[in-house]
């Protein structure tokens, strides 16, 4: 048996398909839906060891674009998991989709965690991303969603819209900040190959002004924890999922394009609906030695304000980190932190975060 604890879903239908949307999705079909939760079933069978889990995410997609009987179906299925007594359990949803009465399937089925998709408050960018968001709506939900006893609520916001001003960053943390929500993540759009806004030729503001809505976001949301480059919580509501990915655990990945971590083994599922459905589910797996383990570790515990425990670094490769890394220039400059245990970027150099780490990848020893 593997030492496994974590577990992602990928649920991959949507109503709508978003204009910036890079991920693996389908239009949502029924005929679809129950094929795919049939293969799912199978896969899951196929691959899980039995480990006690310590988190179960289902993302997509639109996880919430299932019917009420879809729902309640793949929760079924997931009840194959065996789970830990404090297992956090998050399920992604979108305003547009998300009803009362799926919100009591979820907590039905043990969701503790619920994470919306918000992305902007302005209904020109939701138009230009193809989505639609009644406020008044938005705030029923999160009040049903507290009501019903799930409270550990995150949103997303996406920024840096061909056109958005400061100001409209401004008014769209301030709504969500009048949420009461426990956690906020944010992202800046990134306008990938494939999707509608590339096509649209679109073109990606400066980053200049990037930089000032990132420092704008970080200002407004300062009575909240900055755990992560991304990320935002009130005390103790970071998500146990997401840090597995950024402390580099090992994860199983279910679904269409899911990715896990097992082992030696990084892998991909396909992206093909149709070789899903045939049961072809791996479409990549990338053997890692020890080298690209320390790579990965490097790159994902940086992106947290703790930064790269060099106790447990040492522990997993019984080599100094100060052995593997000249990291004294970074600190002499101040763009990297050690204090006792922890080595870490500093909250106010977040924003430089990538090329911090290029800096330190190139100065490997090993």
């Amino acid at each position: 048996m593997n030492n496994v604890k974590h577990c992602y879903i990928h649920i991959p239908f949507c109503k709508k398909i978003c204009s910036y949307c890079d991920f693996c999705k389908l239009f949502y079909d029924t005929g679809y839906v129950s094929k795919y939760l049939e293969i799912l079933k199978e896969e899951i069978t196929t691959f899980y060891q039995g480990e006690v889990l310590d988190t179960i995410y289902i993302g997509g997609g639109t996880p919430s674009s299932l019917s009420d009987k879809e729902l309640e179906s793949l929760f079924l299925i997931l009840s194959c998991f065996k789970r830990s007594s404090d297992c956090e359990v998050t399920i992604e949803a979108n305003f547009d989709s998300i009803t009362e009465s799926k919100l009591d399937i979820c907590k039905k089925y043990g969701v503790n965690r619920i994470s919306f998709g918000l992305e902007s408050t302005h209904s020109w960018i939701l138009k230009k991303m193809n989505r639609k968001l009644d406020l008044e709506y938005v705030r029923h939900i999160i009040r049903y969603c507290k009501k019903i006893g799930i409270g550990n609520i995150n949103v997303d916001l996406m920024y840096a819209f061909p056109g958005e001003s400061l100001k409209e960053v401004g008014e769209d943390i301030e709504f969500i900040k009048s949420l009461d929500v426990s956690h906020v993540s944010t992202y800046s759009l990134m306008l990938e190959e494939h999707t509608k806004l590339f096509l649209e030729k679109e073109k990606p503001i400066s980053d200049e002004v990037d930089a000032k809505m990132y420092e704008l976001i970080c200002s407004q949301l300062s009575d909240y924890s900055h755990y992560e480059i991304s990320n935002f919580c009130k005390d103790g509501y970071f998500s146990k999922h997401n840090l597995c990915y950024w402390k580099n655990k090992e994860y199983y990945g279910f679904g269409l394009g899911a990715s896990g971590y097992l082992g030696d083994v990084r892998y991909i599922n396909t992206r093909s609906i149709t070789h899903y459905l045939q049961k072809k589910f791996r479409y990549l797996e990338e053997k890692l030695g020890i080298y690209d383990k320390i790579e990965y570790d490097v790159i994902l515990n940086l992106r947290t304000k703790e930064g790269i425990s060099k106790e447990d670094f040492f522990h997993k490769y019984s080599i100094k980190f100060e052995d593997c890394y000249s990291y004294f220039e970074l600190v002499k400059e101040g763009y990297l932190v050690e204090e006792g245990n922890f080595i870490s970027i500093p909250e106010k150099y977040f924003y430089l975060s990538n090329e911090i780490m290029v800096r330190l990848l190139e100065e490997c020893k090993l």
